[in-house]
């Protein structure tokens, strides 16, 4: 096994945004979207037999 790519970062960013309707409900908006990181990673293993291991960075 070789290293083949290693990067520290957000994977995707995830939004909520609450909306309220002219009925008086609320819904909750949720989005994702693939940050720089996931489009490098996805390049690096296309094509390849990978084992992936992520570790959590604590703040």
């Amino acid at each position: 096994m070789k290293e083949i790519f290693q990067a520290n970062g957000v994977f995707v960013e995830y939004r909520e945004k609450r909306v309220e309707l002219e009925n008086g409900q609320v819904l909750t908006h949720r989005s994702e979207e693939p940050t720089k990181l996931w489009w490098e990673l996805k390049e690096a293993i296309k094509g390849k037999k990978v084992r992936i291991v992520v570790y959590e960075l604590e703040e």
